[in-house]
C-alpha cells in the first residue's frame, strides 16, 4: 500500500537523518500531523542501552517501544511538556542522535485533482456528468443513456493506484490531431525529445513536415489528457497514468482527417523513437496494406497498438473498419462502455475483431483552449445589391438564434435573384496561437448561387480583402443541420480583429430556400491552456487502454508487446453487454491487468 505524509520534511521524504535543532522548538510550530505526547528518538550506535535508560529518565519521558535494534525508540513526553520542547530537549543530549515527531500518514490512492469526480471510467459512483464549465460552445450535450450509471462499474483504477501511479519510463505515442504540449496538465507529462524535439513529437500533416505537433483540432489533447494528465497536481482532470511520457504524433489535420502516408509515416517514427505504446483513435473502412505494414513494423519492434472500434454503432465483422480489423497480434481494439457498462449506442462491436470495452461516454479530458462562441443574433454587419433580402437573426423555437439568409421569411420564402449578400463580424483571438472556425448550417443553394465563408485579419468586409475557406454551390440538405468541416484559421490568431464572414451570392435563375448558421464558434489554442471538454465516441474509450497498456509495461518492464496485450485482455472482468460482441467478453480492469500472469505454456502433467 502506498502511503503519503500529510505533510513532510524533505529530509524525510529523502530519508536523510537531521539535527534535532533543525525542528522549530517553539510549541505548535511542527510542520505536519503528529501523534500527540510522543517522540522517536534515535540514539547514537555507540550509546548503550543504560545510557539510554538514562537519558529517558533525565528528560522525564517513558519508554513505549523499542523499534528497532540500531537505538530507535518511541517514548512518551512528560506531563504538561509538548513534542516540540521534548525535541528541542534532546538537541543537548551527547547520546542522541536526532528526535522527530511520530508523524501521521495515511493511505492516498485518490488524487487531489478537481476534475477528478467527473471522471466515472475511473471511479464511479453512480454520479451524474454534466457539461464541463469551459466545455466549448456548440460540443454535444452529455451523453444521456445511462447518466447516472451504475456505481463501481469502472476500472478499478483507485486499487491499481496503490501499486503505480508513475508510468513516464513506458513512451506513449499519440497518433492523432496533435496535443496541446504546453497545457498545464499535460506540459509535466511530455516526451523529452531532447534538442532535437524540443516539442515532444513530429508533425507529418500535409506533407510539411515539422518538429511541432502543435493541435489544431483538440482529438489529440483530449486523448492525450485520458492517458496522462498530471496527477495530484490539484488541477483539472488526472490521467490512467499520474505520470506518463506522452509523444505527440501529428498525423490529422484541423479537420481532423489524415492520410495514408501521414499516418504510416507517424507509426514508423514513433516506433523509431522509442515508442512502446501507440494510441490511434482514428479509423476508416479502407483496407490499407501501407497502414498494415506499419503496424507490422511496430509489432517487430515490440510496440503494443491500441486503436478504436469506430463509432457507426455497426458490427465490424460484417463490415469492417481499419485499423480495428487489422489482426496483428500486438493490436487492440476498443469498444465504448457507457455509465452502466453497456456498449454504447454509437459504439461499433465484433465477436472476432473488437477486443475489449472501455469507458467511453461522457469522457472529461484536456483541450487545448478556450473557444468563443457567439449567439448569433446581434453585432453582425452586412450588405447587400438588392433592395430586398440579406441576413438576419432568426429566433429558433427551441432557444437560441441563427443568422439566415433571407433575413425575412427564412423557412418559408426563397433567397432573392442576383444579390450579394454578406455579414461580418470581428473578434478577439489575442493571445491564442492558433483558432480553429466551427459553426453549423442548413443549405438549400441552387446550383450557380454560392454559399460562402472568409476570414480577414483586420477589421470590415473579409470577401476581396481576405481569404475565401468555403464556396458551395449546388447543396441541398434544407432544414437539416450540418456541422461544418472544421476550418484551420490560424493566421488569424493573436489578432484582435480577426474577423469572420458569410457570403450568399446568387444568379438570376432558380432559388433555393437559403441559408441558416447556428452553434457558431472560434476554437482557440492557448499556450498554458487550462480547459476541458466532455467528449464521447471510441476515441475516447482507446486511451484508457492505451494508458492501461502503459501501466502494466511500467509495472512489469521486463513485459513484452504479448504479455501486455495478454494482461489487458485476460485481466478484465466479464461484462454482460460484451457477450458475443468482442473477442474477450471483457472490460478492461486496471487491477486485473497488473495482477494477472499469463499462463505458463509447454508443460506436460506426468501422472505417477
Amino acid at each position: 500500500m502506498r502511503l503519503e505524509a500529510v505533510a513532510l520534511h524533505a529530509v524525510l521524504l529523502a530519508g536523510l537523518a537531521f539535527p534535532a535543532a533543525a525542528l522549530p522548538a517553539a510549541p505548535g510550530k511542527i510542520a505536519g500531523a503528529y501523534v500527540p505526547g510522543e517522540v522517536l528518538v534515535q540514539y547514537k550506535a555507540g550509546a548503550a542501552a543504560r545510557s539510554r535508560t538514562a537519558s529517558l529518565a533525565a528528560a522525564g519521558h517513558a519508554l513505549l517501544a523499542t523499534l528497532d535494534g540500531r537505538g530507535l525508540v518511541r517514548a512518551r513526553v512528560a506531563p504538561g511538556q509538548t513534542v516540540a520542547q521534548a525535541i528541542t530537549a534532546y538537541a543537548s543530549d551527547p547520546a542522541v542522535e536526532w528526535a522527530q515527531p511520530n508523524f501521521v500518514y495515511h493511505v492516498t490512492a485518490v488524487p487531489d485533482d478537481p476534475g477528478y469526480p467527473y471522471l466515472w471510467g475511473w471511479k464511479n459512483t453512480g454520479q451524474t456528468v454534466t457539461a464541463v464549465a469551459t466545455q466549448p460552445p456548440g460540443s454535444p450535450v452529455p451523453y444521456a443513456t445511462d447518466n447516472p450509471g451504475a456505481a463501481g462499474a469502472d476500472m478499478g483504477l483507485e486499487q491499481a493506484w496503490d501499486l503505480i501511479t508513475d508510468c513516464s519510463g513506458v513512451v506513449v505515442a499519440v497518433i492523432d490531431s496533435g496535443v496541446n504540449y504546453t497545457h498545464v496538465d499535460l506540459a509535466g507529462n511530455m516526451w523529452n525529445g531532447g534538442a532535437a524535439f524540443p516539442n515532444h513529437g513530429y508533425n507529418f500533416v500535409s506533407g510539411a513536415a515539422s518538429s511541432d505537433p502543435m493541435d489544431r483540432n483538440g482529438h489529440g489533447t483530449h486523448v492525450a489528457g485520458t492517458i496522462g494528465a498530471v496527477g495530484n497536481n490539484a488541477a483539472g482532470t488526472v490521467g490512467v497514468c499520474w505520470k506518463a511520457s506522452i509523444m505527440a504524433v501529428r498525423v490529422m489535420d484541423a479537420s481532423g482527417s489524415g492520410t495514408t502516408a501521414a499516418i504510416v509515416q507517424g507509426v514508423n517514427w514513433a516506433v523509431d523513437h522509442g515508442a512502446k505504446v501507440l494510441n490511434m483513435s482514428l479509423g476508416g473502412p479502407g483496407l490499407d496494406p501501407a497502414y498494415s505494414a506499419s503496424i507490422t513494423y511496430a509489432q517487430g519492434h515490440d510496440v503494443v497498438v491500441v486503436v478504436a472500434a469506430g463509432n457507426e454503432g455497426s458490427d465490424n465483422d460484417a463490415t469492417p473498419s481499419y485499423p480495428c480489423n487489422f489482426t496483428q497480434p500486438n493490436l487492440v481494439c476498443v469498444a465504448a462502455l457507457d455509465q452502466a457498462y453497456q456498449l454504447a449506442t454509437f459504439s461499433n462491436w465484433g465477436a472476432s475483431s473488437v477486443d475489449v470495452g472501455a469507458p467511453g461516454t461522457n469522457v472529461v479530458s484536456t483541450w487545448p483552449g478556450d473557444s468563443i462562441g457567439d449567439t448569433l443574433d446581434a453585432g453582425w454587419s452586412g450588405s447587400t445589391t438588392t433592395a430586398a433580402g440579406g441576413w438576419g437573426y432568426f429566433a429558433l423555437s427551441g432557444g437560441g438564434s441563427a443568422l439566415v439568409d433571407p433575413g425575412a421569411g427564412f423557412l418559408t420564402a426563397s433567397y432573392a435573384d442576383g444579390t450579394d449578400d454578406r455579414a461580418w463580424k470581428s473578434f478577439d483571438l489575442s493571445g491564442a496561437t492558433g483558432a480553429v472556425l466551427r459553426f453549423y448550417a442548413t443549405l438549400d443553394v441552387a446550383s450557380g448561387d454560392y454559399f460562402r465563408v472568409a476570414w480577414r485579419t483586420a477589421a470590415g468586409d473579409p470577401f476581396g480583402a481576405g481569404t475565401v475557406v468555403v464556396n458551395e454551390t449546388g447543396v441541398n440538405n434544407f432544414p437539416t443541420l450540418v456541422a461544418a468541416t472544421p476550418l484551420d484559421i490560424s493566421a488569424c490568431a493573436g489578432t484582435t480583429t480577426c474577423t469572420i464572414g458569410f457570403q450568399l451570392a446568387t444568379d438570376a435563375s432558380v432559388n433555393g430556400k437559403g441559408v441558416g448558421v447556428v452553434d457558431f464558434s472560434i476554437g482557440t489554442v492557448r499556450p498554458n491552456a487550462a480547459s476541458y471538454n466532455t467528449e464521447n465516441g471510441t476515441s475516447m474509450a482507446t486511451p484508457a487502454v492505451a494508458g492501461l497498456a502503459a501501466m502494466v509495461r511500467a509495472f512489469n518492464p521486463g513485459f513484452t508487446f504479448a504479455d501486455t496485450v495478454g494482461a489487458i485482455k485476460g485481466g478484465g472482468r466479464l461484462a454482460a453487454a460484451l457477450a458475443g460482441k468482442t473477442t474477450t467478453g471483457m472490460a478492461v480492469d486496471a487491477m486485473g491487468s497488473l495482477a494477472f500472469i499469463n499462463p505458463p505454456t509447454g508443460l506436460a502433467a506426468t501422472v505417477h
